[in-house]
C-alpha cells in the first residue's frame, strides 16, 4: 500500500489509498473543513463523501447522558440533480438521510468512554455520487476517521463493509447493480477486535450463511482499520485528557451501594412491569433522601443508582439463571395472535407477547398509491409501505405527539426488511400495500411484534405471503465470569444488557438480521449461540401465530378494490387516454374505477364494485377492439341527420346508420324513429372508401339484438335518398375527427 502523503504547504494535508474490494479507498485530511476538529474526505470509485467530528470542550452542568449526534445528509448535486418542490433546495432528512444516520451512529456510539458527557456532533456530506457505490459505508469509514484524528476520547477506529451473496459465493461491497441479484444485502461493522453492529435483508438463507457473512465483513475491512491508524500516526491531534474519578466520587458510589442494594433487588424481584418500575423508583428516591440527609452530593446519585440497577439485575442472571420476570434464558412469553379485528380494514391482527402488543392494520392500493421516492440514484417508486408508530401511552407515560423520529423510522424500516423478501411478484398482485404498526403495549422487542402482527395483517388481508414471518430479539450479559444469551428480551434486558439481536424470518431461514453491541465487541462463538437460540424461538413463535392464520386468505378482503389487469396494443392507449385525458377522466368519473395506464400497453383497473370493474374493462376494450363485419353491437345514438343517425359502440367507435337501415320500410324522418341517447343495436354492413363504418338498424330486432337479415330480405333502393346521401358524403369527414 501507497505510504502517508504530504503536500503543499500551505495545508497540513496528508492522504492514505489503499485498494479495496478491487476499488481504490482514499483518505485526505487537512485540506478541506480544517476548523473542525477532525475532518476526512473519503472516496471510493468517484463516490465522496466529506465527514467532519466536532466535541464540546466540557460537559453541560449537571448533563447525565452522551449527547452524540450524527447527521448524514444527501446534497443533490452530489448527482447532479437539482432539489424537487417549491423551494429548490435540500431541506428536512429524508427517510434514508435518517437511517444511513442510525446506521453510523450505532457502530460508534459504544465506543465513547463511559460518563464522558460533552456533546459530540458528527457529520456526513455526500458530495460525488457514482450510481454503483453506496455513501452509508464510505460514510461510516469517513465518520471513523474522522473522530480517530480529533482528539475526542474514542476508542476506534472502527469500519464497515457491505456484503452480498451471489451464486452461493460472498461479495464484498457489491455495487448497486449487483445488489439487485444479490441474495443478501448485509453490512457490518466493527473494531480489529469484533463485531459491533450489523444490518441485513436475505431470501430466507440459513444461519450459518448469514453468520458467514458477517465473519466476511468483519475480516474484509481489517485493511481499512488500519489505514486509519496510519493516518492518525502522521494528522491525529492530541487526545483530550480524561478526568478520572476522585475519592469523593468513589466514596459516593460505594454508599450508594450500601444504601440502595437490597432494595433495589427486591424491587426487581416484581414481575408486572409498571409495579416493578414504582418499586424501583421508590426506592432510588429513598436513596437519594438518605444520601441528602448525610449530607452527601445527590447531582450524580441519577448515574450511580443506575450503575447499581445494571449490576443488580445482570449478576442475578448469571448467579441464577431467571430472569426478571422468572423465565430461564430461552423461553418466550406467553403470545396470543388475533386476525380480523377491524371490520372495515383490508387485513388487520393484534399480536401480544407477554407486555409488548402491535396493533397492525394493512390496506391494499393501486399503483396510484405508491411511495414516489426521490433519492441520488434517482426516483423510484414503492408498492410496500411499513410505518411503525410508538405513541407514549403504550409505556404508561404521557408525553409529546409529533412527527416520527429516528428510532419509529428505523424500526419500521427493519420490519420492512424482514417481511419485504416474501412479498408476491408485482406483476402476480399488482397491489400497493401499507401496513401501519401501532405499538399499544411496550415492555421489549416491539420491532419483532411488529414483524408478527405485520405478517398475520398481510395474510388476513389476503397478500400472498410466500410463507409467514416472525421475529425475536436476543439479548447478553456478559460478564469476565461467563456469558448469558437471552431469548426474547424485556425492556430492561434491553437496556441494562450488552446486545439487542433481532433475527426474523420463516420456518425455511432467515430474511432480516440486525445486531447492537453496546461493549466493545462481540466472539463469532456467541453470536453462533444466539443465531441457534433465535431460530428455535422464532419457530415457536411461528407455531403461535399459526393458530390465528396459517397463510393468506383465498382472497383480498370484500371492503379492498379489486384489480384487473389487461393488455391492449400500445398504439392504442393514446386512444383511451383521450385529448388531454378527456377520455380516461370520462371512464373513471363514470365507472368510479382507479384505472394505471402504463407504456407497454398494460391496464390495471381497480374497483370495490363488481359490476363497475366490468364496466370500465368493457369501455376500455370496446375502445381498443376494431368493429368486425357481421357483427351485433349495442350503442348509443350521439346524432341525429335528415340521412341518418350516428352511432357510438366499441367504446369511443362511431358509426352512420342511414335513414334506409334505421327500419323495415320507408322513413319520412330520422327523429321518427331514435333520438339522441336512445339505446340501440346495430349490425356492422361494411366500410365506405374511407373506413368510416356503415351500421344498421332493420336486420337486427331490436328486443332480442338476434340478427334477422334472412327475414327482411335485401334493402331496397335508395335513389329517392340520394341528395341525403350526398349531404352525408359532405358532412361525415367532419364528424369526431
Amino acid at each position: 500500500m501507497p505510504r502517508i502523503q504530504r503536500t503543499n504547504d500551505l495545508f497540513n494535508y496528508f492522504r492514505k489509498e489503499l485498494d479495496w474490494g478491487g476499488r481504490k479507498l482514499v483518505l485526505e485530511t487537512g485540506k478541506i473543513a480544517r476548523q473542525a476538529d477532525g475532518a476526512v474526505l473519503v472516496s471510493y470509485g468517484e463516490t465522496i463523501v466529506l465527514c467532519t467530528a466536532v466535541g464540546a470542550k466540557s460537559a453541560k452542568p449537571g448533563q447525565d447522558f452522551f449527547p452524540l449526534t450524527v447527521n448524514y445528509q444527501e446534497k443533490a448535486f452530489a448527482a447532479g440533480k437539482i432539489p424537487g418542490g417549491f423551494f429548490k433546495r435540500e431541506g428536512r432528512p429524508s427517510e434514508i438521510e435518517t437511517l444511513k444516520s442510525r446506521l453510523i451512529d450505532r457502530p460508534i456510539r459504544p465506543l465513547f468512554p463511559e460518563g464522558f458527557r460533552n456533546e459530540v456532533q458528527v457529520i456526513a456530506t455526500v458530495l460525488s455520487y457514482d450510481n454503483e457505490n453506496d455513501p452509508d459505508i464510505v460514510s461510516m469509514i469517513g465518520c471513523s476517521a474522522a473522530l480517530t484524528l480529533s482528539g475526542i476520547p474514542f476508542f476506534g477506529p472502527v469500519a464497515g463493509a457491505r456484503v452480498g451473496y451471489i451464486d452461493g459465493q460472498y461479495m464484498l461491497n457489491p455495487t448497486d447493480p449487483q445488489k439487485a441479484t444479490s441474495q443478501l444485502d448485509l453490512v457490518v461493522a466493527g473494531t480489529s477486535e469484533g463485531v459491533l453492529m450489523v444490518e441485513s435483508e436475505a431470501q430466507e438463507l440459513p444461519e450459518d450463511i448469514m453468520l458467514g457473512a458477517v465473519t466476511f465483513g468483519h475480516q474484509s475491512f481489517q485493511p481499512v482499520i488500519q489505514a486509519i491508524i496510519e493516518l492518525a500516526e502522521h494528522a491525529a491531534k492530541d487526545p483530550w485528557a480524561l478526568p478520572e474519578k476522585t475519592e469523593e466520587e468513589k466514596a459516593l458510589a460505594a454508599r450508594v451501594d450500601a444504601l440502595g442494594r437490597a432494595s433495589i433487588a427486591e424491587a426487581y424481584q416484581e414481575k408486572q412491569k409498571q409495579v416493578r418500575y414504582e418499586k424501583v423508583a421508590a426506592a432510588k428516591k429513598a436513596v437519594i433522601e438518605a444520601l441528602a440527609a448525610e449530607g452527601l452530593e445527590t447531582a450524580k446519585a441519577g448515574t450511580l443508582l443506575h450503575d447499581l440497577e445494571a449490576d443488580v439485575v445482570r449478576n442475578a442472571i448469571l448467579d441464577t439463571g431467571l430472569r426478571i420476570d422468572g423465565r430461564d434464558t430461552r423461553t418466550v412469553r406467553p403470545i396470543v395472535a388475533e386476525v380480523g379485528i377491524l371490520p372495515r380494514a383490508h387485513g388487520s391482527a393484534l399480536f401480544t407477547r407477554g407486555e409488548t402488543q402491535a396493533f397492525c392494520v394493512a390496506t391494499l392500493g393501486t399503483g396510484q398509491d405508491e411511495q414516489v421516492i426521490d433519492a441520488l440514484e434517482g426516483e423510484f417508486r414503492e408498492n410496500f409501505m411499513l410505518h411503525y408508530n410508538f405513541p407514549p401511552y403504550s409505556v404508561g407515560e404521557a408525553g409529546r405527539m409529533g412527527s416520527p423520529g429516528r428510532r419509529e423510522i428505523g424500526h419500521g424500516k427493519l420490519a420492512w426488511r424482514a417481511i419485504h423478501p416474501l412479498l408476491p411478484e408485482k406483476d402476480k398482485f399488482p397491489y400497493t400495500m401499507r401496513v401501519v404498526s401501532e405499538i399499544t403495549e411496550s415492555n421489549g422487542s416491539s420491532s419483532m411484534a411488529t414483524v408478527c402482527g405485520s405478517s398475520l395483517a398481510l395474510m388476513d388481508a389476503g397478500v400472498p405471503l410466500k410463507r409467514p414471518v416472525a421475529g425475536i430479539a436476543m439479548g447478553l450479559i456478559k460478564e469476565d465470569k461467563g456469558f448469558a444469551v437471552l431469548s426474547d428480551i424485556l425492556g430492561d434486558e434491553d437496556h441494562l444488557g450488552d446486545m439487542d439481536f433481532k433475527v426474523a424470518g420463516t420456518e425455511q431461514g432467515v430474511t432480516s438480521l440486525q445486531m447492537d453491541i453496546k461493549i466493545t465487541s462481540i466472539t463469532p462463538d456467541i453470536m453462533k449461540i444466539a443465531l441457534e437460540q433465535a431460530r428455535d424461538g422464532r419457530l415457536h413463535i411461528l407455531g403461535e401465530m399459526a393458530k390465528a392464520l396459517t397463510g393468506a386468505r383465498g382472497d383480498v378482503a370484500t371492503t379492498a378494490p379489486r384489480i384487473t389487469v389487461i393488455n391492449v396494443p400500445k398504439e392504442k392507449i393514446r386512444e383511451i387516454i383521450g385529448t388531454g385525458g378527456k377520455v380516461i377522466r370520462e371512464i373513471v368519473e363514470a365507472t368510479k374505477c382507479k384505472i394505471d395506464i402504463e407504456d407497454d400497453g398494460t391496464i390495471k383497473i381497480a374497483a370495490v364494485d363488481a359490476l363497475q370493474s366490468q364496466q370500465a374493462i368493457d369501455w376500455i376494450r370496446g375502445i381498443v377492439a376494431e368493429p368486425e363485419i357481421g357483427v351485433i353491437y349495442t350503442g348509443k345514438v350521439v346524432k341525429t341527420a335528415d340521412f341518418g343517425a350516428f352511432v357510438n359502440f366499441l367504446g369511443s367507435r362511431d358509426g352512420l346508420v342511414h335513414i334506409s337501415e334505421l327500419q323495415q320500410g320507408r322513413v319520412g324522418r330520422t327523429t321518427d324513429v331514435v333520438k339522441v341517447g336512445d339505446a340501440v343495436k346495430v349490425k356492422v354492413i361494411g366500410f365506405d372508401e374511407r373506413g368510416k363504418v356503415k351500421l344498421s338498424m332493420r336486420v337486427v330486432d331490436q328486443s332480442t339484438g338476434a340478427d334477422i337479415t334472412e327475414q327482411v330480405g335485401a334493402k331496397p333502393g335508395r335513389g329517392e335518398r340520394r341528395e341525403r346521401q350526398d349531404q352525408f358524403d359532405a358532412e361525415q369527414p367532419t364528424f369526431g375527427e
